[in-house]
């Protein structure tokens, strides 16, 4: 090695965020591995500059071992070559209307927009992101439909309704490790062909295989309220936002999402196809990049188990190594699990931690290890975590509630604890006080 060649600082600080940021990933990958996740990408984000890195970045979905449904929409494909072939097209209350000429433009549009996926899901040169993924892309007749038929006079023709998923055979081409690629098209017993609605197909396929996901990639990056992007929402709020909004578009993905939720499927992202990572943010960060939506929004407190050691470890290390918190091993965690409590994201992920420690008089306890995800300061989750903790020691006997800390002093005084002395302690807290941490002891009664 030359020690006088000069050093690039930048790469160095590149490969630490690059490594930084894969820790940070990886619990979500973790979560994610082997659940199904039904994605719907509308034909405008095919047309997209960006559609070559959203699908690689769905095909890393798969190769990090998420079962993929992928659905396909072409309207725009449809527009064009009715366009092409003089035809106008018609659409009545937000159905088009399918004549057998319709409907030839239709299967043309969609088989070459699915040869385009198929295309860029097979590519693997060595320069690309698909290098060694060897995704098998599996398609068939999934989708069994009916004619829409005749609604107020007017007759669809063509235009279907899907009558049954064969989600027996999508599920076993999962299992088996493949991409399943579904098109807006749907067949029926007598052989006809019928014109879907690409969000209809991914919203059934997603409560028909009780998926963990339902992803809608389209033009919005979410639901939007005004110039605001809302990152969660209930099923209440959807509702709300079903009644108010006046963008088609919008309303179409709010009624996918509403209907896949109440059905069984327990979250539903939207997702924005024009920038670039938008689906791997939303799905492998916690600030995400769309919008969710699930039965139930809200983070939740619950006692932590032996399986939260390693989430609550990824929380509390950085302020171990910061000094405001004592270092703890996985060891002595893992003995002491049964003292904590710790606040849930609605996507599974540990965001707040908190313990309550006995001491040698009954009537008092310990509050230690409070810590909360540096993201979700100022929710108002260290206060609840304070409620839960004073609920429980009420619970145990506990009158009064002891904290130590370095950093957080005005935090407890603004929630009524009082500045006390290493003498007012019990007598293990006294012989344990760690005088070259210096920390300041605070006191509740309950």
């Amino acid at each position: 090695m030359n020690l006088l060649a000069p050093v690039d600082y930048n790469c160095a600080m590149n490969t630490r965020n690059y490594v930084n940021f894969f820790r940070q990933t990886s619990p979500y990958i973790h979560a994610h591995r082997g659940k199904t996740f039904v994605i719907a990408i509308s034909g405008e984000s095919i047309l997209a500059p960006n559609f070559h890195s959203m699908i690689h970045d769905i095909a890393l979905l798969q190769s990090l071992g998420m079962r993929v449904v992928l659905v396909h929409g072409a309207r725009p494909q449809i527009n064009e070559r009715l366009h092409l072939s003089g035809i106008t097209p018609l659409f009545e209350q937000h159905i088009r209307v399918t004549d057998s000429d319709t409907m030839q433009c239709v299967k043309e549009s969609v088989g070459c927009t699915r040869l385009i996926i198929e295309t860029e899901l097979s590519m693997g040169l060595p320069n690309s992101p698909m290098h060694g993924s060897h995704i098998r892309v599996i398609g068939g007749n999934f989708i069994t439909a009916k004619p829409v038929g005749i609604q107020e006079g007017i007759d669809f023709q063509r235009a279907g309704q899907i009558r049954r998923v064969d989600s027996e055979a999508i599920n076993y081409q999962l299992q088996s490790g493949a991409l399943v690629l579904v098109s807006p098209i749907g067949f029926s017993p007598t052989g006809e062909s019928f014109n879907l609605s690409y969000q209809d197909v991914a919203t059934k396929i997603a409560i028909d295989l009780t998926a963990e996901k339902l992803i809608l990639i389209s033009r919005p990056s979410g639901v939007v309220d005004g110039d605001q992007l809302l990152r969660t929402l209930s099923l209440a709020q959807v509702a709300e936002l079903q009644e108010t909004t006046k963008d088609p578009q919008q309303a179409e993905l709010l009624n996918a999402a509403s209907l896949a939720c109440h059905e069984g499927v327990d979250r539903v992202h939207m997702v924005g196809y024009e920038e670039d990572g938008a689906l791997l943010a939303e799905l492998f960060t916690r600030e995400g990049s769309g919008t969710l939506i699930m039965k139930d929004c809200a983070e939740v407190i619950r006692p932590a188990t032996i399986e939260d050691v390693g989430g609550i470890l990824n929380l509390i290390s950085p302020l171990e190594e910061s000094g405001v918190l004592v270092k703890r091993s996985r060891e002595l965690l893992e003995n002491e699990i049964s003292q904590f409590s710790v606040v849930v994201h609605p996507e599974g992920l540990i965001i707040g931690c908190a313990a309550l420690y006995p001491t040698t008089n009954k009537a008092v306890g310990e509050l230690a290890c409070v810590a909360i995800h540096e993201e979700f300061h100022g929710h108002g989750i260290g206060a609840r975590l304070l409620e839960k903790v004073e609920y429980d020691s009420k619970a145990t006997g506990i009158s009064n509630l002891l904290a130590m800390t370095t950093k957080t002093a005005h935090w407890f005084i603004e929630r009524g604890f009082v500045e006390v002395k290493v003498s007012d302690l019990p007598e293990n807290k006294q012989s344990m006080y760690n005088y070259r941490r210096n920390a300041r002891i605070f006191s509740k009664t309950l």
